[in-house]
């Protein structure tokens, strides 16, 4: 098959991957579905022998509207990079000590916010208030969350990511005392927490140099604060129309928004 080659900055690049954010960059806010302008895209770049990855702050536990395109998925990023695999092979690892998961679970009493800790098989709510049924039920599109998985169950394994419904002050507090991980922000109700060691850009290196792809022979999409790290490590970072400013600001380009074709249309340009 040839290889696929754009043009930027007066260079060539060669395509051989494609990195896709879900929440507000494949999948609508607004629907909950991916674009069908999207899925024919995709299948487009597919064909091209490019593989397609998902970058998500999603647990694979949720990782719930990607029907469509499954079968086109060559790996993943997810828990924005806290954990990472291809097939049944796992690329990397970074689970969160528990003494910070433990600091997490205090200080959200103290300061009453809910936190969905999130473990390799399981995930749990911890300190439940009404703002779970806002952020992930109606916004995220999570369903039948169980509230009765424990603690105990959930922190016998390894835990990638936290998600504490917190204000940036609380966010502030609460990551002053956490020693090992680190928050992302991509919306204003909510931070994302792993390990210190995982992101997507670091994830995307990791996978690209696993997988025998040089960095710049990759395209990174998103939309978030969690996005930024991948869209800087890429070879071209692309932000969709509905990104934060600093999400743009931190692209070398920015196309329409989801809802727009953003996706398709970002492809017909550097992956004709």
């Amino acid at each position: 098959m040839q290889p696929v080659i754009f043009t930027y900055r007066h260079s060539y690049f060669m395509v051989k991957a494609v990195f896709f954010d879900i929440d507000g960059t494949l999948v609508s806010f607004k629907t909950h579905k991916i674009p069908a302008s999207t899925v024919e895209a995709l299948k487009r770049i597919k064909e091209k022998g490019i593989k397609i990855i998902i970058s998500t702050g999603r647990p694979v536990a949720l990782i719930n509207n990607l029907d469509e395109i499954k079968d086109m998925i060559s790996g993943y990023i997810t828990n924005n990079g806290g954990y990472c695999f291809v097939g049944d092979k796992v690329l990397a690892s970074h689970p969160i000590p528990l003494r910070d998961i433990k600091t997490l679970m205090r200080v959200g009493e103290e300061l009453n916010f809910a936190t969905m800790i999130i473990g390799e098989h399981d995930y749990m709510i911890h300190n439940p208030t009404p703002m779970v049924d806002e952020i992930f039920v109606k916004l995220l599109n999570v369903q039948d969350i169980d509230y009765s998985v424990t603690a105990e169950t959930v922190l016998k394994q390894n835990v990638y990511q936290l998600t504490p419904l917190v204000t940036p002050e609380q966010q502030e507090i609460l990551m002053s005392q956490m020693t090992e991980s680190i928050a992302a922000r991509w919306h204003p109700d909510f931070a994302d927490v792993t390990h210190k060691d995982a992101d997507k850009g670091s994830a995307m290196l990791e996978m690209c140099k696993k997988l025998d792809i040089k960095p710049e022979e990759t395209i990174a999409f998103g939309d978030g604060g969690n996005d930024i790290t991948i869209i800087r490590a890429a070879g071209m970072g692309i932000a969709m129309g509905n990104a934060g400013d600093d999400v743009k600001a931190a692209a070398d380009f920015v196309t329409a928004s989801i809802d727009d074709d953003g996706i398709k249309k970002a492809l017909d340009i550097f992956v004709a």
